[in-house]
């Protein structure tokens, strides 16, 4: 059922309380109880809202997600509350006060800048996607701060908001989109619609090229709990800024415009830098802080032979390096008797499942081992350690 209407109902309400938790394997058994007292296609409903909710439980939380209504695409599309709670006290702090949220989906953005204060106009030109922001709204209490309006965002008037969130959708019937004038509406749309307002912010996809930025425009690549999540277009800012943000902290790293680190032989400790680092282009800006180098020019390990805590790489501390051979690796395994193997690549067509189930088929005792399957110098290469410590 598309239609939410039928859920909001008293009746639809109730069921969505009885299959509430229900696990996969129970749900024939409690689809053929209920409905013997309620509309088959109703509990059909309720149950595939309940999936949904389970899903959506990782990026809003259970007390939320259990209240709230979802599509599949809004699952799969929605923003991460903690991305969302981040950019909207971002909003906040220019001096937003109310924003237009073009392309909402089912409310994610909107529900967090309300949660700020912030008056928000949400606008999806799919009426379930649209539904389901208006309930989400109403469910979780912020109806007097969100008004929902089914519409074609290239149509509505922002005039008069403080700020325009666009978040277009990156997705068609064939998967992603990489061609940022293939998103729905285009990003020159989206920019366009960004200058004409005293702030703005665009939602893009982490990997858009550097190139494609507008020189107006300060770019943010955030990531949470190490996953990098979204990268972000802001105006009304700090034109021509870069930056990257980690979550939970927030922790940010705002670029200094420094070429890129020199090659330097392999030291004692291996730094793998947070992905939005990476994605920002913000590796120089790592090593300078730790007085390291990259162990190749197309590979984003930094190494340096003094451990330097930062909250912007992981750091680890080097045993072996040695050329990238199946062999030596699996016979070294066994000599320290390692039973707990994790592989990492940057630069390596290597699978790392592939390479444990070669080197490591049993536990061969209790240490725990991380390989790194890289290039040192244009050469593959195997580095061996473990997380470092102080």
């Amino acid at each position: 059922m598309n239609d939410l209407a039928p859920l909001l109902t008293p009746e639809g309400r109730a069921l969505l309380d009885a299959v509430r938790g229900t696990a996969p394997a129970d749900e024939l058994a409690v689809a053929t109880r209920l409905r013997r007292d309620h509309p088959a296609e109703l509990v059909s409903a309720a149950l595939g809202q309940a999936r949904l909710r389970q899903r959506a439980e990782a990026k809003f939380g259970a007390e939320d997600a259990r209240r709230m209504f979802f599509t599949p695409n809004g699952v799969e599309q929605s923003t991460r509350a903690s991305v969302a709670a981040y950019r909207a006290e971002r909003m906040k702090s220019l001096g937003v006060t109310s924003v237009a949220d073009l392309c909402c989906g089912i409310g994610g953005d909107a529900i967090a800048l309300a949660r700020a204060g912030i008056r928000v106009l949400a606008v999806d030109r799919d009426a379930p996607t649209a539904a389901a922001a208006r309930a989400n709204a109403e469910a979780l209490g912020l109806a007097g701060l969100i008004d929902v309006r089914e519409a074609d965002v290239t149509e509505v008037d922002t005039a008069g908001f403080d700020a325009v969130f666009v978040d277009p959708a990156r997705r068609g019937g064939r998967g992603r989109i990489f061609d940022p004038e293939a998103y729905s509406p285009p990003l020159s749309w989206a920019i366009g619609a960004a200058l004409a307002a005293p702030h703005a912010a665009l939602k893009i996809a982490p990997g858009v090229p550097h190139e494609a930025i507008p020189a107006e425009a300060e770019a943010e690549w955030i990531s949470d709990g190490g996953d990098v999540k979204e990268a972000v277009l802001w105006f009304g800012t700090e034109p021509g800024a870069v930056r990257a943000t980690l979550l939970p902290g927030p922790r940010t790293l705002l670029g200094t415009g420094l070429p890129n680190p020199q090659v330097r032989p392999v030291g004692r400790y291996l730094y793998e830098p947070d992905g939005a680092v990476v994605r920002a282009h913000l590796v120089a800006d790592v090593a300078a802080a730790l007085d390291g180098g990259l162990i190749d020019g197309t590979i984003a390990y930094v190494t340096a032979d003094t451990l330097r805590p930062t909250p912007y790489a992981t750091a680890y501390e080097i045993t072996d390096r040695l050329p990238f051979n199946v062999k030596k690796l699996k016979a070294l395994l066994r000599e320290r008797e390692v039973g707990i193997l994790t592989v990492k690549k940057r630069g390596s067509a290597v699978e790392p499942e592939e390479l444990r189930r070669k080197v490591l088929p049993r536990p061969q005792g209790s240490r725990a081992v991380t390989v790194f399957l890289t290039r040192v110098a244009g050469a593959p290469a195997m580095l061996i350690g473990g997380p470092a410590t102080a």
